[in-house]
């Protein structure tokens, strides 16, 4: 949401940008203290402000006259008065003002007239989740493509990490897990070009999230893939039939997992 505060005192200005930000914490704010440079951010820049708080009083020109020029503009702006004066409450209602608030601004009140606005409703975007393959041999789609790694040993990290359910993993397991017949020591230094290779694949493609680090410690997000394993362990009737008896064929270490499985 873009609001534009409007007032020719700067003390004013800011304690009406205070509440506002406070009422509204998602909302993008401008703040002006004249006309002039209000137009030119709509007229040069193409801004739309959803909503506009403006002072009554102001010098060049009042509140109601900018109100009226804003309109003309930005005929779905909606315009809310912020004033001292209350006689100017009909003047305001008169020229369909949206909403009419007495200074000093308040955030409930600020709230309150937000909360009355016809304003379109925001709509969330579906969380994007990378797809998960256990079955057979283990793959990563995001928007149906393979996501492709620099290392064979990333994309194993990332297999076991999964299989793992969320559960956090210490540096040490997961060289037990992936080198079974190195020594801890030998492996850490790997271990941590593979964890950077990983968090910057998962960032290149905008699901960095996906990776959580604690110190020597990993883990995913479960939230964030949506993986054929996961959805069996649900109940999901198709993750079921699509369970052949093979579970990430290329890694010895997922036959713990892959055994659990067959007596289910």
């Amino acid at each position: 949401m873009l609001i534009f505060a409007i007032d020719d005192e700067p003390k004013m200005l800011r304690l009406l940008h205070r509440a506002i930000a406070e009422a509204e914490p998602d909302a993008e704010i401008m703040d002006f203290e004249d006309d002039e440079l209000l137009f030119d951010v709509i007229t040069g820049q193409g801004k739309r402000p959803d909503v506009v708080f403006s002072d009554i009083e102001l010098q060049g020109c009042s509140g109601l006259e900018l109100a009226v020029r804003i309109k003309r503009l930005v005929p779905q702006t909606k315009i809310i008065f912020v004033t001292g004066y209350p006689q100017y409450a009909a003047d305001a209602y008169r020229m369909h003002a949206n909403g009419y608030i007495i200074k000093p601004a308040e955030p409930a009140r600020i709230r309150e007239e937000l909360d009355n606005l016809d304003l379109p409703k925001k709509t969330e975007k579906p969380q994007e989740k990378l797809r998960v393959r256990f079955f057979g041999n283990f793959q990563v789609y995001r928007n149906s493509e393979p996501l492709v790694f620099k290392r064979s040993k990333t994309k194993e990290l990332l297999a076991y990490l999964v299989d793992r359910e969320g559960a956090v993993c210490t540096g040490g397991e997961i060289i037990a897990a992936l080198w079974e017949n190195d020594s801890e020591s030998s492996r850490k230094q790997y271990l941590r070009v593979l964890t950077n290779d990983l968090r910057e694949t998962l960032a290149a493609i905008g699901m960095e999230k996906v990776l959580i680090k604690k110190h020597n410690q990993w883990a995913v997000r479960k939230d964030l893939l949506d993986c054929d394993y996961y959805r069996m362990l649900s109940g999901d009737v198709d993750a079921v039939n699509a369970y052949h008896g093979e579970y990430m064929s290329q890694y010895s270490w997922s036959e713990l997992t892959a055994g659990r499985l067959h007596f289910k």
